[in-house]
């Protein structure tokens, strides 16, 4: 028996942090997606067992003020396109609404550190999505394309051949031909 899971990450994570900071004791609050305030002194021992735990699921503790920030620009934009936030501005005034911060900071910082610009990094992240929906969801590629607000399906096609090195619809088969090998 095959079973498909839909996994809503921002829950995941929240709940998965909730139960190791529980089971570390440590009094905390969560003040938004990948932030917590600690609301006691933790101590150096609870602390090195905690971030040892967590980095068992691939989580880990940042310190260096400019990654903090870095992250926080992912995790808006993985939010945003993961979870289908229905943004009614330009991305970059959403990022700078949600972040408190100017663009033009943030893009610039966003480079500097990865190297990469934050719409290369959104690109990215909607061609992920796109190859998760063609995976376990039946939508076509228009549904698809509407659904991550691009101008057509040519567009959308176009960025993930430039991202992935096929086609959407190369990929389909190539998923196809693997769930075809598994059955038999």
């Amino acid at each position: 028996m095959k079973l498909l899971l839909k996994f809503d990450f921002t829950n995941v994570c929240n709940r998965l942090l909730e139960e190791k900071l529980k089971a570390h004791h440590v009094n905390y609050r969560q003040t938004a997606f990948g932030e917590i305030t600690l609301l006691e002194t933790v101590s150096e021992e609870q602390m090195k067992a905690f971030q040892n735990d967590i980095n068992f699921y691939g989580i880990e503790i940042l310190e260096d003020p400019k990654n903090i920030v870095v992250q926080k620009i992912k995790d808006v934009i993985v939010d945003m396109v993961f979870n289908e936030k229905d943004v009614n501005v330009k991305t970059s005034v959403y990022l700078a609404e949600q972040l408190d911060q100017s663009y033009s900071y943030l893009s610039n910082l966003f480079s500097e550190v990865t190297y990469t610009s934050i719409e290369n990094f959104i690109i990215i992240q909607k061609i992920e999505y796109t190859k998760l929906l063609l995976t376990k969801e039946e939508l076509s590629l228009t549904e698809i394309a509407y659904k991550l607000n691009y101008s057509s399906v040519a567009h959308l096609s176009k960025q993930f051949k430039n991202t992935t090195g096929i086609t959407p619809s190369a990929f389909q088969r190539i998923i196809s031909k693997r769930k075809e090998n598994k059955e038999n």
